[in-house]
């Protein structure tokens, strides 16, 4: 079962074609890098796979949701089966974790005290933070609060996870510590979609790479890449 279908997709940024005709799968399950350089259409093509900028043109479907005929309205009905880890965080520093957590909760519609508060527990200990709870985001390292971000983004058990530079603003000890829990991530079934320039990382944990240039996707199953700081 493919979690991302794309064919002849145009990706658009404003009036602008960034990419055009994408075609590519991501089975359910997979692991895939997307690279290319700053501009080449990388967060793009993220952005139209949670609907964040439409699809201008082709077809796409990503967890079952057809992209091209989405309505604003079914936006919130895609992003519940994703999960979405940004390069900045994008924490809300004015509440603890927990209730950074809760907000999520509550706007894809859990219901139960208990319950929350069960879910919330489980993410933090799958991501190792068990006992920061309590805690403010700027009182964690970097690396806690990217760890906070992947919890955040494993409540709603996604099928996909869309990264955009998760290690992009972390030290290489911190960087490979993240990576270690993406490849846990998606050993136990999530798919992983991930965005980096971070290419140590490609060689130290090798995996399908999609590559954007000149417009185009091009994809290490079927195509020999040549890859720049390999």
């Amino acid at each position: 079962m493919a979690v991302i279908e794309l064919h002849d997709a145009y990706i658009m940024q404003e009036v602008n074609t960034v990419l055009q005709k994408v075609s590519f799968r991501l089975e359910k399950g997979e692991f895939a890098y997307l690279v290319g350089r700053t501009g080449s259409g990388k967060s793009s093509l993220l952005k139209t796979l949670y609907a964040d900028l439409p699809l201008g043109g082709g077809t796409g479907t990503v967890a079952d949701v057809p992209l091209q005929r989405l309505s604003r309205s079914q936006v919130p009905q895609l992003r519940r089966k994703l999960g979405i880890i940004f390069q900045d965080f994008q924490l809300l520093f004015d509440r603890s974790v927990a209730d950074n957590l809760l907000f999520v909760l509550n706007a894809t519609g859990w219901t139960g005290k208990a319950r929350k508060k069960q879910r919330i527990s489980e993410v933090l200990m799958r991501v190792g933070l068990a006992n920061v709870a309590g805690k403010m985001p700027h009182q964690l390292s970097g690396g806690e609060q990217q760890r906070v971000v992947i919890a955040r983004a494993l409540l709603n058990e996604p099928l996909l996870l869309l990264a955009d530079e998760p290690t992009g603003n972390l030290d290489p000890d911190v960087a490979d510590s993240i990576m270690r829990l993406f490849v846990e991530i998606n050993h136990a079934g999530t798919a992983v979609l991930m965005a980096t320039h971070n290419y140590p990382l490609l060689r130290q944990y090798p995996q399908r790479i999609l590559q954007c240039k000149d417009g185009h996707l091009l994809d290490s199953a079927t195509a020999n890449l040549e890859l720049s700081g390999r």
